[in-house]
């Protein structure tokens, strides 16, 4: 009788438990919130050990939220050749679109404004940038104007003297070298081809004073090309001495004009020294001083960082603010290796300028015409 009572005590004690959600279900509840608990517990141990297997960001990423920023010393830093790659073409991406953005800014900007908007930034290049040479001369200048009066090319830009020049080559000229000469004839108005026939350069001078030539070009060559120039200006000199490159005839023009026989008219540009002003008086000496604008030929000699750029064009009108060129050819650069006052004497000569390389070009930004 005992046992069933005690039973039955036990029993009516489990069944109010559960009417009333005793204290068995609450410690039921709280073993859940535990185990939830633990859970999280276990969810962040996992999350931290997958981030230590996780490779470290570098500095210069950053999440796809915030615009990334990159800085070259940062790039630097970076010891993947190949991240670093990637990081650095992002890096220049950045940087060209903030110039892309920059520039339509002010492009609006300048739209806005109208005419009242502030003068363009000239931009920064080399040619802008260059070194302050005390031998800068202005064309307009009152000095310059007296030296003028008085040079080598005095009688040409008075009208007194008619260029007449004589064309020729070393000895035993190649094919390419002869068609160069035969191009600048027929570019050169008033100019003949001879052939050198072994002479001497002085013996040369001297019989083309005496014949009233008035400059003589000489066109060396090297491995069957020609390679160099040497101009002398008759009687009195100078003589400028010049390497010849990037050559190109006029059949290797592409769309060229035909080439007829009127004088061309003469652009000398961006020859601001005092050897410079020199070299632009000596070229400009080469052609006629009273251009046949009816032929609407014009010929080019552009200084650029002291390489000379030789072009031949025929222009068109096409209205009155419009202007078609048409390349004639042929196109060449020079660039001078010296300048000596008087006819050639490399023995006994007076230099007024040598290129040194190794100790005159020591700055990209320091010109010398």
């Amino acid at each position: 009788m005992k046992k069933k009572a005690k039973n039955k005590r036990v029993s009516d004690e489990s069944d109010d438990s559960d009417v009333d959600g005793g204290i068995e279900w609450e410690f039921e509840d709280e073993n859940a919130a535990e185990s939830e608990n633990s859970e999280e517990e276990d969810d962040e141990v996992e999350e931290d050990e997958s981030d230590e297997r996780k490779p470290k960001q570098n500095r210069g990423d950053k999440s796809d939220d915030s615009k990334p920023v990159f800085s070259e010393t940062l790039l630097a830093s970076i010891k993947n050749k190949l991240r670093r790659r990637e990081l650095y073409l992002k890096y220049k991406e950045e940087k060209k679109k903030a110039k892309r953005e920059a520039r339509k800014e002010r492009q609006r900007e300048y739209e806005r404004l109208g005419e009242n908007a502030p003068p363009k930034p000239v931009p920064k290049t080399i040619e802008s940038t260059r070194e302050e040479d005390i031998t800068m001369v202005d064309p307009n200048d009152e000095e310059v104007k007296e030296d003028e009066a008085t040079d080598q090319f005095a009688s040409y830009f008075r009208g007194e003297r008619e260029p007449k020049v004589l064309i020729t080559t070393s000895d035993n000229p190649h094919t390419k070298t002869i068609k160069f000469c035969r191009e600048l004839m027929q570019t050169i108005p008033n100019s003949e081809f001879r052939w050198r026939n072994r002479s001497g350069i002085k013996k040369m001078v001297k019989a083309a004073s005496s014949r009233g030539y008035t400059d003589i070009i000489i066109i060396n060559e090297d491995v069957r090309k020609p390679n160099a120039l040497l101009l002398i200006h008759l009687p009195d000199g100078p003589t400028a001495f010049f390497r010849l490159s990037s050559i190109r005839y006029c059949k290797d023009v592409k769309h060229r004009a035909s080439l007829s026989g009127h004088r061309p008219e003469v652009i000398i540009n961006n020859f601001n020294t005092r050897i410079g002003h020199t070299m632009g008086r000596m070229f400009a000496a080469l052609f006629h001083f009273d251009p046949q604008f009816t032929g609407r030929k014009v010929v080019t000699f552009h200084n650029q960082r002291d390489y000379i750029f030789f072009r031949h064009h025929r222009y068109e009108f096409k209205n009155g603010e419009k202007v078609a060129i048409q390349e004639i050819g042929p196109r060449f650069t020079l660039k001078l290796k010296w300048l000596q006052n008087g006819t050639f004497d490399t023995k006994y000569g007076e230099y007024e300028w040598v290129l040194k390389r190794h100790e005159m070009e020591t700055s990209r930004r320091r010109f010398f015409l």
